[in-house]
């Protein structure tokens, strides 16, 4: 029974952004170093560890002092005395009292222990506004980076890391870390950072993971092999849940998947409207490892490849080149067959992975070198991207997609890189589909103001909403301070895409989302209703978006689209479009 009388239930309250329930234990993962394994240790046990961590601190100290005496005999006394104030952490008695008492409190290995007390005292010092304390952060972190290393391995009680299946407690995960998880040991995470509009939020729908953010002082406060529940749906983490509450989590979580055995019946049914208006239903994806997920979920191929995390993996040196992106391309070509399959080009900066270090850091990224930006500026980046992309249309239905176009002549530049790249294949008599559709996406305001000029110039349209809004409002969408401002239906975004739509259709060519608007259920009846024929999700939102549009009439919607663009306040069209939703499909938002 995990949930008891010694351990009272605790509900923590945060901003749910990925839906789902995960039950398991926690693993708290602090900023700075990494943490190292934890473990509960038995009464009989105490003393050792207790032990073990006295001869750690001593070794430590040991080590220290040969460092100072040789910086000494190397440089100055001053320098020198840089190592005291590393000692005089290590013979903090406050300190170690803590480490004995968390070692007796908690039952866990001594290394843990003295992790967690200093991870604590550490994350104090980084929310301290004064800046000089908050730098020395760095001192005490190498500090205890050297305990840890001191202590003796052959002591230690051996354990599997993890232990078992867990939710991830973090400060802040950046979306590579998401895309990344281990799914089968990464039930579901929370941060204390974040909002529902940020990539790792994206990202964590994307891939089904239930996550939460904003979960104030969770790293703080959460003990790592606390036995909880995220709720997914409503943003609680529940600590020390009683077996009541479990029970009625458990039934919750047969019911849904019960109706999601209910949507999956329509995995074969074509995506349309009541009234026989065609939509595309396509799948988001950013790693290979989604393919199978992408299949399972029926979805008519790839409207989005997010090639960045392919490109720019945490760690590496260089980017991989022509042959490794044509292979990979080429495998999604075939998995998605006789489907399309749309590669995105590397869209880095903002708040993705950057494409290179810089020398100083952007003001504002978000308003900086980012999307086709860079790809212009990097031919020796730009050019191997698009060579395999195009050798990757041999191989399947492949179609090519420049982000957060600007103007004009960012298209016309990136099509004469296309062109040249496409000359170089034809001269060394490698294949490709000479009549490979290009697109362009809507992002900025002003792509979606001149979306006429650019609708000759290419084969599709594609709206990322997420950044299309944030531009227009002027939010940026992961700060917590106006995340209430970052508003969809917001009156300017509707036209916006209306005025999109309108243009590509003027010119005889079609316009998706794909963007995050493209999997809300509640916007489905305005995005149909506003001539949209493609939406791009992520494969887990696939089939309720299908029951979404096999439930709708896209006559009425158009007439409700129409009452939207006339209306003048964001309350006023979210409220038409949920209605709208609600009539035909109320059972998905129970």
């Amino acid at each position: 029974m995990h949930g008891s009388k010694e351990q009272q239930e605790r509900i923590i309250q945060g901003i749910p952004v990925s839906p789902g329930i995960a039950i398991a234990l926690l693993h708290v993962s602090a900023r700075g170093f990494a943490a190292p394994d934890v473990y509960e240790i038995e009464d009989s046990r105490l003393a050792m560890e207790h032990q073990r961590f006295d001869a750690a601190i001593a070794t430590a100290k040991q080590e220290l002092n040969e460092i100072q005496l040789k910086l000494e005999d190397m440089t100055s006394t001053e320098e020198a005395r840089i190592f005291e104030a590393h000692i005089m952490v290590l013979e903090d008695h406050v300190l170690l009292k803590r480490v004995h008492a968390a070692i007796d409190e908690r039952r866990q290995n001594a290394e843990y222990c003295f992790y967690a007390v200093m991870q604590n005292f550490l994350e104090g010092m980084r929310r301290i506004h004064d800046s000089y304390l908050r730098e020395r952060t760095s001192d005490i972190e190498d500090v205890c980076e050297r305990v840890l290393h001191s202590f003796d391995a052959s002591q230690r009680v051996v354990k599997p890391r993890p232990e078992d299946q867990h939710i991830l407690i973090s400060y802040d995960l950046n979306p590579s870390d998401t895309a990344t998880m281990d799914r089968s040991m990464v039930l579901g995470f929370a941060t204390e950072m974040g909002s529902i509009n940020s990539h790792t939020a994206i990202i964590a729908r994307s891939l089904g993971i239930p996550a939460i953010v904003a979960l104030e002082e969770s790293v703080i406060e959460i003990q790592t092999l606390t036995y909880a529940i995220l709720d997914g749906y409503t943003g609680k983490l529940i600590l020390h849940p009683t077996e009541k509450t479990l029970a009625s989590y458990r039934k919750m979580e047969e019911k849904k998947s019960r109706a999601r055995s209910a949507l999956d019946s329509l995995r074969d049914a074509v995506s349309e409207t009541r009234d026989g208006r065609a939509m595309i239903l396509s799948a988001n994806i950013g790693l290979l490892e989604e393919l199978p997920m992408m299949k399972k979920s029926g979805a008519a191929g790839v409207g989005l490849y997010r090639t960045e995390f392919l490109l720019l993996k945490d760690g590496q040196e260089t980017l991989p080149d022509e042959e490794f992106q044509y292979k990979a391309y080429s495998e999604i070509a075939q998995a998605a067959a006789p489907h399309q399959v749309i590669i995105r080009t590397l869209d880095s900066g903002g708040d993705k992975l950057p494409a290179e270090r810089l020398d100083e850091p952007e003001p504002n990224p978000f308003l900086g070198w980012r999307g086709i930006r860079v790809s212009l500026d990097r031919p020796e980046i730009f050019k191997p991207q698009l060579r395999a992309a195009l050798r990757a249309s041999a191989r399947g239905k492949v179609a090519i997609m420049f982000p957060l176009v600007s103007g004009l002549s960012e298209v016309m530049r990136a099509k004469d890189v296309l062109k040249q790249c496409m000359d170089e294949l034809s001269q060394a008599s490698i294949p490709f589909d000479e009549k490979i559709q290009v697109g362009a996406m809507i992002e900025v305001p002003s792509a979606a103001i001149i979306a006429d000029l650019l609708a000759k110039e290419v084969d599709f349209f594609s709206i990322g909403t997420n950044d299309l809004i944030q531009y227009t409002v002027a939010v940026d969408r992961v700060n917590p301070y106006v995340a209430n401002l970052y508003r969809p239906t917001h009156p300017a975004v509707v036209r916006l895409i209306h005025r999109t739509v309108s243009a590509g259709a003027q010119e005889g060519i079609w316009t998706g989302v794909c963007g995050e608007m493209a999997g809300d259920i509640q916007l489905t009846p305005l995005l149909i209703g506003l001539g949209v024929e493609e939406l791009s999700v992520g494969p887990q939102q696939v089939s309720r978006v299908r029951k979404a549009i096999r439930s709708l009439s896209y006559s009425e919607c158009s007439i409700m689209a129409d009452d939207a663009l006339k209306a003048s306040f964001t309350g006023d069209i979210h409220k038409m479009s949920f209605a709208m939703a609600k009539r035909y499909y109320g059972e998905l938002f129970e």
